[in-house]
């Protein structure tokens, strides 16, 4: 009797024990599914300017926003593994360019693509979504639609965030400058030949997403990145999309020096976190913001053009500390 009545208080004990373990668990679950897991990713379009406009959405529409603005030849699916990151604690908005992704694809045989219609619809679907104040994250072409809403609408720029996204002559080679002027003067069909190469499935692979990255590394490059981008890239019609904009894009060259007087007249609150290893926008691209912005913050990362493929926690945490230390310091826009 005394044996089996142990044994009853044994099991109970250990009935409380792992009751307890399991209640302890529960409410560590409970504040690990609070804190740490992402919210929701939104797949949405908007009608602007009488063309569909997709973004991606995430976060709290009540905490301060910030738009990822894609470069080439992507969408906001390069932003697929940041979003969540930032939206655990903002609210994300990331556009696909008209002609880019998921958004309408007008011909170019009877629509002419240019940086100012590209940030015509980006700010249409800004309106649409009463964005008055947000952070920009701009990459790559990111940069001519990013400072072309910063020169129409700088009141609304709480701070940005330039990742490889080029606004100085410094940032561009000799031969990356002839490309540009060469794409906006020469229209013979030999040269819109030439461009045509670049927007095929070596170049998209092998002189952009893997062009900066060493061999024994190309696993931090997922084949999900130029597997979307060429899908858009198919048809002779989507690639003459990319053609145009090549054409169009010493128009940004020519407006670098009206963005960088923006830029010391606002003294925008900036975080340039920049691929050291980028040959097309090159690292003193990153390092001249600091003559402008002198209080900019500036991270040269062991990384390339598409730095967010390659190192994305690092560049998230980057920018999760900026945008909070920039509110933080009670911006004039911040909500």
């Amino acid at each position: 009797m005394r044996h089996l009545g142990r044994s009853r208080a044994i099991g109970f004990a250990l009935v409380i024990f792992v009751s307890s373990l399991l209640a302890a668990y529960s409410v560590s679950l409970s504040r690990r599914s609070d804190s740490n897991l992402p919210p929701k990713t939104y797949y949405r379009s908007a009608k602007v300017l009488g063309h569909d406009i997709f973004y991606r959405e995430a976060g709290d529409p009540s905490k301060a926003t910030i738009v990822l603005l894609h470069g080439y030849p992507s969408s906001s699916h390069t932003y697929r593994e940041l979003i969540p990151i930032l939206a655990a604690s903002f609210h994300v908005v990331a556009p696909d360019y008209i002609g880019s992704g998921y958004s309408a694809h007008p011909s170019p045989s009877s629509y002419t693509y240019t940086f100012d219609k590209l940030a015509d619809h980006v700010e249409g679907l800004m309106n649409q979504l009463k964005l008055d104040h947000y952070f920009l994250y701009m990459q790559d072409f990111g940069a001519p639609v990013g400072f072309r809403l910063m020169m129409r609408h700088p009141e609304s720029i709480i701070g940005f965030i330039s990742q490889n996204a080029n606004a100085y002559l410094d940032g561009l080679t000799e031969k990356r400058r002839e490309f540009f002027l060469d794409a906006n003067r020469d229209r013979s069909p030999a040269h819109v030949a030439t461009l045509f190469e670049w927007t095929g499935e070596d170049a998209i692979v092998h002189r952009q997403y893997l062009r900066d990255v060493p061999k024994d590394r190309w696993d931090e490059v997922s084949p999900d990145a130029w597997t979307f981008d060429l899908n858009f890239l198919r048809t002779d019609e989507g690639r003459r999309i990319q053609v145009q904009l090549f054409q169009d894009y010493q128009t940004n060259i020519d407006q670098y020096p009206q963005w960088q007087a923006l830029m010391r007249e606002k003294q925008f609150p900036a975080l340039i976190v920049w691929g050291k290893n980028d040959a097309a926008f090159i690292a003193d691209g990153a390092r001249a913001y600091l003559r402008d912005l002198p209080n900019a913050r500036l991270h040269l990362l062991d990384a390339g053009h598409f730095a967010v493929e390659e190192k994305c926690a690092e560049v998230a945490k980057y920018v999760l500390e900026f945008m909070d230390d920039t509110l933080k310091k009670g911006p004039q826009h911040s909500k």
